[in-house]
């Protein structure tokens, strides 16, 4: 059960950071950058996440501004990390295009070169998570769903009480959309169009404001 959920949010293009404060502790949704590491430890710090108080780290999928902090706040606070599977070659060879097909060679080279995981972030997640994986052991009464389109492992997580925390399928700056970089647009609005079948009441994106499915389908 949540008894509170804390939203970190450093601004700009820096992705969204949640922190669920259960029964048993925390869970931590994504881990934003690495530039912003100290300024995460101290908000997590001010919100009673100690050592010993992290259960788990979940990473909506692998990019750098969701994983960048995972493998210190592992270190840090001896904790696990949870991702789907179809990503972990992003974490583990610092390669965000390592399941995708967009993109030129020029700009995954950019990319991977100016903002990948250093050789003391990459990491292999203790846990791997697929469609319907029940997070119950770690105090939270919700599942995984697997939402590929942005990259293939990307993931959400829905509570019983029908928060959807789902990493970048979403954005919502000016209004709430579908994310203008998917892979796969195809498979993006299937995961779309399959939240429907759920009783969805906020929707929590990794970057931009919460918002409901209504003001989507608006």
């Amino acid at each position: 059960m949540i008894t509170k959920v804390f939203e970190i949010n450093f601004g700009g293009i820096n992705g969204n950071i949640f922190l669920l404060q259960t029964e048993r502790g925390f869970i931590l949704i994504d881990t934003g950058r690495k530039s912003k590491r100290k300024q995460l430890i101290e908000k997590l710090t001010e919100n009673g996440c100690v050592l010993g108080k992290l259960s788990l780290i979940i990473l909506t999928h692998g990019d750098f501004d969701h994983s960048g902090n995972a493998a210190y706040l592992r270190r840090k606070y001896s904790t696990k990390i949870a991702m789907h599977s179809d990503d972990i070659g992003m974490v583990e060879k610092s390669d965000m295009f390592w399941n995708r097909t967009q993109g030129s060679k020029i700009s995954k080279f950019l990319r991977n070169t100016l903002f990948g995981l250093s050789k003391s972030d990459r990491f292999t997640p203790d846990i791997t998570v697929e469609e319907g994986f029940s997070l119950s052991e770690f105090g939270l009464d919700g599942k995984i769903l697997s939402i590929p389109g942005h990259s293939k492992g990307s993931i959400g997580i829905l509570t019983a009480d029908g928060l959807l925390f789902c990493g970048d399928l979403f954005t919502h700056w000016k209004k709430p959309e579908m994310n203008a970089n998917m892979d796969n647009l195809i498979e993006g609005q299937a995961s779309v169009n399959k939240l429907a079948q759920y009783d969805i009441k906020t929707i929590l994106p990794g970057h931009g404001q919460p918002f409901s499915l209504t003001e989507l389908e608006e």
